[in-house]
């Protein structure tokens, strides 16, 4: 008990510094200051991370932050993510005069997403879910004289009103039938008979994590908001965006009782994850590609959720969080080495080059399975094996025999690392009961192999005539951003700034 209680102490001592950061803009050496705060909070964090997994204490179910080996890693990785952030935006600003400002929000946001992962409160939950939209729209219009920007950060915030009242909403109807504020407690009532009402609420709750993840048709917002600064679009693609998928982890026991939000949930999410993948593909510009990639990204987490699958899109959460805060820092050099690649003209794999990549992956494959024990559902598997082909093509393609074989042996680390890291995280989530669903499985096996056949087609087949009009709509992105913003602007109208590029009798004010 004493040891719960010390834990639980220490983890809001650190919780707390963020804040503490915020309040302290307004002296001389404040980025300093802050950057040291949050590095003595990464390192006491990991020592707490660490006391957290061997000890498995979780401490009391009705107190206000309960404290286990999921939100534990995800304050960790926070916390990380808010130090490179920061360390980026401490150069990135040093010569703006309204720095301050800029710190202030991310510090408040950093510490409203700390808050909603570490509470065990329905309301302090809803609070802090929305100051984390609060405080990131400040952040993304840091800049309020860009007409993008601001038209984005309007679209988010709408959505955001309307995802919050389906959270309270929900909560009210969790309140109402278990009598009881604590999550910790409410999770644990769980399974339990199946009515109209637990359908209801977890319905609910998988609409909100789509709007929160940005699935389609309510992502524009997420691809228009790269007119913000770097590091703002960092923090929002490698933090802020998964909490959709935290929230469905978190009343995993709920949500996995409604097959109606299953469903809901593979729909719309796995035709995000195609759609937003092959629109990736005609994108020119490094940061629209990485939003599109996120919207994607999210989509395939959220179907893992659906699937019952809350290990592994946990660890999903925590890879795309890192690899996105690196990719967007570094989108810059990104762009240099894209040019490279252009200037070299790397040809297409051949169909031979393919034909060797796909049996490699598939004896890959069944090898990682025979080793590890037979694993349904099958699509995760699929899925593996055709990224390891795609990236196997490359290698072959080349003449030289040791390209070849370094890029088998990247394959094996690859399914290796993979397969460590998901035994890492099946146990956190050891009082979960997986049920197989072959139709939700196929579903997901049959959106995989449209995709890679549509992306093999279009990359191969430039100049047919049915490549050329696919190409036309998903370069487009089908037109469904510009759908949404036109129902966005005619019930919610906005005055969005003058460019000066532009004379002032050719512009609106008013849209």
């Amino acid at each position: 008990m004493f040891t719960d209680q010390l834990l639980a102490s220490s983890w809001l001592g650190i919780l707390c510094l963020p804040l503490f950061c915020a309040s302290c803009t307004g002296l001389f050496q404040r980025w300093t200051i802050a950057r040291k705060l949050i590095g003595t909070g990464l390192g006491v964090g990991v020592l707490l991370w660490l006391l957290t997994l061997l000890t498995k204490h979780h401490g009391d179910e009705a107190a206000l932050f309960y404290i286990t080996e999921v939100n534990a890693t995800l304050l960790l990785l926070i916390y990380f993510i808010a130090f490179i952030v920061m360390r980026y935006a401490q150069a990135n600003f040093s010569g703006d005069p309204d720095n301050k400002r800029f710190l202030r929000g991310l510090m408040l946001t950093v510490f409203s997403v700390m808050v909603t992962v570490a509470t065990n409160h329905l309301l302090v939950f809803w609070l802090s879910w929305v100051g984390i939209s609060l405080n990131l729209h400040q952040l993304l219009i840091f800049y309020p004289n860009r007409p993008r920007a601001a038209l984005a950060a309007h679209k988010k915030f709408i959505l955001a009103r309307f995802a919050e009242l389906l959270l309270a909403s929900a909560f009210g109807l969790l309140y109402l039938q278990h009598h009881t504020l604590s999550i910790a407690a409410i999770v644990s009532h769980y399974p339990m008979p199946v009515d109209g009402q637990l359908h209801i609420t977890a319905l609910i709750i998988a609409l909100v994590a789509l709007i929160k993840c940005a699935q389609l048709p309510l992502h524009g917002w997420l691809i228009q908001v790269v007119e913000s600064p770097t590091p703002v679009s960092s923090l929002l693609h490698a933090g802020v965006i998964n909490m959709g998928g935290y929230l469905l982890v978190l009343f995993a026991p709920l949500f996995d009782q409604s097959w109606l939000a299953r469903c809901l949930v593979l729909v719309i999410a796995g035709l995000s994850t195609v759609l937003a993948s092959l629109i990736m593909t005609t994108r020119i510009s490094i940061k629209v590609r990485l939003a599109w990639s996120t919207t994607a990204q999210m989509g395939l987490m959220l179907c893992e959720c659906a699937l019952g699958l809350y290990s592994l899109a946990m660890l999903h959460l925590l890879a795309h969080s890192c690899y996105k805060a690196h990719a967007f820092l570094s989108s810059g050099e990104e762009v240099n080495a894209l040019l490279k690649r252009e200037l070299i003209g790397n040809p297409f794999p051949s169909p031979k080059a393919w034909c060797a990549s796909i049996l490699s992956s598939l004896v890959l494959i069944a090898a990682t399975i025979m080793l590890v024990g037979p694993s349904l559902p099958f699509s995760p598997w699929l899925l593996i094996g055709l990224a390891i082909a795609q990236m196997l093509a490359w290698y072959f393609n080349e003449t030289d025999q040791v390209f070849k074989w370094q890029g088998l042996l990247k394959a094996l680390v690859l399914l290796c690392g993979y397969t460590l890291a998901k035994a890492i995280c099946n146990m956190w989530f050891v009082d979960l009961s997986y049920a197989y669903n072959m139709i939700a499985d196929a579903w997901l096996c049959l959106l995989f192999l449209v995709l890679f056949t549509v992306y093999l087609f279009l990359q191969y087949n430039p100049a047919n005539f049915l490549a050329r009009r696919v190409f036309i709509a998903l370069n487009a992105g089908l037109y469904l951003d510009e759908w949404m913003t036109r129902q966005t602007l005619k019930w919610w109208p906005v005055h969005l700034p003058r460019t000066k590029l532009q004379p002032a009798s050719l512009q609106v004010e008013t849209i």
